[in-house]
């Protein structure tokens, strides 16, 4: 995994939704969230963008730090 850049919507609480991820310099718009969950410390997505690609995402909240990997 490498640190990279996330957009996401925060509410409430931040990192509630990812809107778009930072990947090898561009920019990829997040088409579906096809699942979240918890571990201690970490909020992972596993989300769709439009060409098809999956990516997890980790918000580390500790040390508020994104965390992307191409699946």
């Amino acid at each position: 995994m490498s640190s990279q850049f996330v957009e996401c919507y925060s509410g409430q609480t931040y990192a509630e939704r990812p809107l778009a991820l930072y990947w090898e310099g561009e920019r990829l718009e997040i088409t579906k969230i096809l699942s979240r969950w918890r571990s201690p410390g970490d909020i992972h997505f596993l989300v769709l963008i439009g060409d098809g690609r999956t990516f997890e995402l980790a918000y580390k909240e500790t040390e508020d730090l994104w965390s992307i990997e191409l699946r």
